[in-house]
């Protein structure tokens, strides 16, 4: 069963995945581990009061274990499990296709329209550029097509930096010919680089995806310009203006200073690229959010990612979103960090567990 199906007080006993282990300070000065479990529908956390040092060897991040336990929904923090066992599972007991989410198409249909794209840019050396990073045997374009594009809220998934700066790209593409005084090959060529810098700013373990170190210290939007620095540099005869827009695109594709931006968009090409970018990280998380939801249902818990909960309304069958207003989705709890300040009611909601157990 998937997390998305559970109910509340479900006994479940199945394999999952430990996308976070986390030793934290317990007000009375001991400690206690909290685990982010998760499948491809979502997450769910899990605190753990016993036997931490076993626990922390068996579930590190990336690992998938047998969980033992019982669903429960808090009324305040949301979904989570009151651990009965954790152990490692047995071979051939789970398949890891059930454990990680992906794109919603084809990675070769994908592939195919990043070539379509390329194939309509007419700028000289932004062929050349372009080529260099998607060409068949580039080491980038190897890194590009699997890497994911965030840890949470969108396309946190192998695939996900393919899926999501197509989708940009695309929309950028299109829109282009809408508004007078944009240049398209520059728009669409820094809707395709403007996330590069997580190929090194994020780890490539699907079972595991978090920041590097070099993701933590320099940011995936100086990676990203100076790897594409790099590259033009290496173009003979590249035109300088050129090269400037394109590396403005990239520094300010988070369109603020306060969301990681060293300069705002100040060229009608990386404000479309901001606005798509946004755009596309937002309805992802719609995508993401509508996974987690059980059968049935069609509001979401609340999302940080949107800033409300999301309503889906064609799983709705009267259209009075009040009545038909479900429980929280298994993710929000992972995602709003709510467990982290009931620890108190959530210990003594898991110690009520244990003496039930």
């Amino acid at each position: 069963m998937l997390l998305n199906e559970l109910t509340d007080g479900a006994e479940i006993d199945q394999v999952l995945l430990v996308r976070e282990s986390e030793r934290r300070q317990r007000r009375d000065g001991g400690e206690y581990m909290r685990l982010q479990l998760s499948d491809r529908t979502g997450a769910v956390a899990c605190m753990v009061w016993e036997e931490l040092r076993e626990i922390e060897e068996l579930a590190r991040a990336g690992a998938p274990v047998r969980v033992r336990g019982r669903y429960t929904v808090h009324p305040r923090f949301g979904p989570q499990i009151n651990l009965h066992g954790l152990e490692a599972p047995e071979p051939g007991s789970f398949e890891v296709k059930d454990l990680l989410d992906g794109p919603a198409r084809e990675v070769e249909q994908m592939e195919r329209e990043v070539r379509d794209l390329l194939a309509t840019i007419q700028q000289p050396h932004l062929r050349v550029l372009l080529e260099r990073v998607f060409g068949e045997g580039s080491e980038l374009w190897a890194g590009y097509r699997v890497a994911p594009a965030a840890k949470y809220y969108h396309q946190a998934y192998r695939h996900g930096l393919l899926e999501h700066s197509l989708g940009v790209a695309q929309a950028v593409s299109a829109i282009s010919a809408t508004f007078a005084g944009i240049d398209r090959d520059v728009a669409v060529t820094g809707a395709l680089l403007h996330d590069i810098g997580k190929l090194e700013a994020y780890t490539d373990d699907p079972q595991n995806i978090d920041l590097t170190d070099a993701g933590r210290l320099h940011g995936e939007i100086a990676l990203g310009y100076y790897r594409i620095r790099r590259a033009i540099e290496d173009i003979e005869g590249f035109p300088a203006e050129l090269a400037q827009a394109v590396g403005h695109i990239i520094l300010s594709h988070h369109g603020a200073l306060e969301h990681g931006s060293p300069v705002v968009p100040c060229t009608r090409e990386a404000t479309l690229v901001h606005m798509i970018d946004n755009l596309g990280g937002r309805l992802g998380s719609f995508d993401r959010l509508e996974k987690e939801l059980a059968p049935g249902r069609h509001w979401s818990g609340f999302d940080r990612a949107i800033g409300a909960g999301a309503f889906f309304a064609s799983r709705s069958t009267s259209g009075r979103g009040d009545e038909n207003r479900s429980a929280p989705a298994p993710a929000e709890t992972a995602l709003a960090g709510g467990a982290v300040e009931g620890e108190a009611e959530l210990e003594e909601t898991s110690a009520s567990a244990r003496e039930a157990a």
